[in-house]
């Protein structure tokens, strides 16, 4: 399951990124300006944003096997139909159906964890599958850029809608929602999920009802932090490789390797934060495994900011927005743990809405990071207001409480 969940992660981040890598390519052939770009790429993460609970209400509802499949044969059906727009107003329309089809992949994931993780190895397991979208990313901005050189954009979406639809076709014919309705596993094995996972509330029957959801202040809190890691994090997915590649006047390939840094570190984070989450927690200290992580995450994302405010050229730019990005992905894992915590069998639907406000961040950051530059002729201000967001995380994390749930 944690392979597939990797895969998954893997190609969710390669189709997401390609855009940014073909940025150029698309612009010219259909004559887009900057801030018609942005809002191509926030489109997307308003489409991804605003089905993020409808996703994980219907992965908790339908179980994950289902969900996983159809949607990600709807957004590799999107991902090919961006190499067939045809102007501004098509590619938003797409973008936004794309953004919306990706929506439900990581709370349909969230809640096949509850089912197959037991609760001490929850925080490695979303290391490994979020390490996956980092490291898709990273290699998908400079194979994208190669593909796009090759055989241009429109060919190079076909290509990546196709390897999603492979996927689906596997995860369908080898998945099941629980470890009691899977045959390839063994009864020892079977036992030993089974009493080391989370148990389910008894209070909790069927969907989690939305006054529950929207009423809890944990889950309030877990929206407001994770917009503030998405507003850091997104700035690499989108404008990072146009700006290295105007900045500092590089090849589409080369700008596309410097790009691609930040996010291997990014894999680093989640790999670090998801191995310190279980030690903490097998200390017995669950509350502390997850704020200890996030909080030094933003910590350093803030740092990272800050610091590339202060350097002129491309190798400062790079490690900074490195330490900023490794710092932002050590906050997925506890995240994500702490959605579960409180979720329970509504992990799906709880995951999702903190999703949905952290992709609200996504589209804030397309939108801003270009406007801020016309309006002040300086990208400074968009690095700063990303700083004073991660330190007001910090605060937020002292008053969450993974042990109190929803019900």
């Amino acid at each position: 399951m944690v392979l597939g969940t990797f895969s998954l992660s893997l190609l969710l981040y390669i189709d997401r990124v390609c855009i940014s890598a073909a940025k150029t390519s698309i612009a010219e052939t259909l004559q887009l300006s900057d801030r018609q770009m942005g809002w191509v790429l926030s489109f997307f993460a308003l489409g991804y944003a605003l089905f993020q609970t409808p996703g994980g209400v219907l992965a908790d509802r339908l179980g994950p096997r289902a969900v996983l499949t159809s949607i990600v044969g709807f957004w590799s059906v999107f991902t090919a139909l961006t190499g067939a727009a045809w102007n501004y107003i098509s590619l938003l329309a797409v973008r936004f159906l794309f953004g919306a089809g990706e929506a439900g992949a990581f709370p349909g994931i969230s809640r096949a964890m509850f089912s197959w993780i037991p609760l001490s190895e929850r925080g490695t397991v979303n290391g490994i599958h979020f390490s996956g979208s980092r490291l898709g990313a990273a290699f998908a901005l400079p194979l994208v850029a190669w593909l796009v050189t090759a055989v241009g954009w429109r060919i190079g979406f076909i290509i990546l809608g196709g390897m999603g639809i492979a996927w689906a076709f596997v995860w369908h014919r080898w998945f099941r929602n629980t470890p009691e309705e899977h045959r390839g596993i063994s009864d020892e094995e079977k036992k030993y999920i089974i009493h080391h996972r989370q148990k389910a509330d008894p209070s909790q029957k069927g969907t989690v009802p939305m006054k529950a959801l929207f009423g809890s202040r944990n889950m309030w809190l877990a929206m407001v932090q994770y917009f503030c890691s998405n507003f850091t994090f997104f700035f690499c997915l989108t404008w990072f490789l146009p700006y290295l590649k105007l900045q500092y006047k590089l090849e589409l390939v080369h700008a596309g390797f410097y790009a691609s840094v930040p996010l291997v570190f990014g894999a680093l984070g989640n790999w670090f934060s998801g191995w310190l989450v279980d030690t903490i927690y097998k200390r017995g200290r669950w509350t502390l495994s997850r704020r200890i992580p996030a909080m030094a995450g933003f910590a350093l994302a803030a740092a990272g900011l800050i610091g590339n405010t202060c350097t002129e050229n491309i190798v400062g730019a790079v490690v900074f927005l490195s330490i900023a990005v490794f710092g932002a992905d050590m906050t997925l894992s506890p995240s994500w743990a702490f959605c579960i915590d409180i979720g329970k069998t509504s992990a799906g639907a709880v995951s999702g809405t903190m999703n949905m406000a952290g992709n609200i961040g996504s589209f804030v950051t397309a939108l801003a990071f270009p406007y801020l530059k016309s309006w002040t002729g300086s990208v400074t201000p968009f690095f700063f207001i990303g700083a004073v967001l991660n330190a007001m995380a910090i605060a937020l994390w002292s008053a969450m409480k993974p042990e109190k749930g929803l019900v």
